[in-house]
């Protein structure tokens, strides 16, 4: 079933690199007692995720830290990738890049979606959501092949 507004977030551990390498983010602290924006794509360094929806982010990180605590950016793919997608996009501090490497979360949550046709494997669908204290607040699911719902221009209209 599909995380729905007014929705707990489900429990699971993420990975985000760290300093020392790799750590293990639980979603229950992440989000707890703070507003996050939150976006999945389908997969980091393919075309819509790096020529428009991370960008996008980064380019608004200021307006949008004005109105939350947090952004963060998830995807099915390993903590290294995600790292050096972060890298190479210039994410710097602005967006926290969350790897859900076994789709374990965007299945908790869902979101999950068969890019096996693409060679991809299980992936999430793109989409954002705003969460508030652990409770989804707003949620954005992108229709297959479309980017308008998920992106950081929409997320500042509902901040």
């Amino acid at each position: 079933m599909t995380i729905q507004v007014g929705d707990k977030i489900p429990a699971a551990t993420l990975t985000t690199m760290t300093a020392d390498g790799p750590g293990p983010v639980s979603t229950d602290e992440f989000f707890k007692g703070r507003k996050v924006v939150l976006f999945s794509v389908p997969g980091a360094f393919t075309p819509t995720c790096s020529a428009k929806h991370l960008p996008g982010f980064v380019d608004h990180a200021d307006e949008i830290l004005a109105k939350a605590d947090a952004i963060a950016c998830m995807s099915v793919n390993d903590v290294f990738v995600m790292n050096a997608w972060g890298k190479s996009a210039g994410v710097e501090d602005k967006v926290v890049m969350l790897a859900d490497g076994n789709a374990e979360f965007a299945k908790a949550l869902g979101l999950e979606m068969d890019a096996s046709g693409f060679g991809m494997g299980l992936r999430s669908k793109r989409f954002s959501m705003i969460v508030e204290d652990g409770t989804v607040t707003q949620l954005n699911i992108e229709e297959p092949g479309a980017f308008q719902v998920s992106s950081a221009e929409h997320a500042l209209t509902q901040l």
